[in-house]
């Protein structure tokens, strides 16, 4: 507590976190395999064929738990910096 004034925590979206934290995961199998991680992602995210996504470190299952739909709402909305 700063200056006797109660701290306010941002809102934390459970569902969008786990959403991040897969991408980054999925990114970061996608680098090690020698992948453009940016252009893998977008083929999967544009015709959800999963075999743009490697299946190393159950990267492509774990992309398969992402909706897509949910997915483009929260990167569009972040671009635009809109809630």
């Amino acid at each position: 507590m700063k200056n006797g004034k109660t701290q306010k925590f941002p809102k934390v979206n459970a569902k969008e976190l786990e959403m991040k934290n897969i991408l980054k995961e999925v990114y970061g199998s996608l680098v090690e395999k020698g992948y453009d991680p940016i252009s893998q992602i977008v083929g999967y995210i544009l015709t959800e064929d999963p075999t743009y996504i490697t299946n190393h470190n159950n990267a492509r299952s774990l992309i398969c738990k992402i909706d897509r739909d949910e997915l483009m709402n929260v990167l569009i909305r972040d671009y635009l910096d809109v809630k």
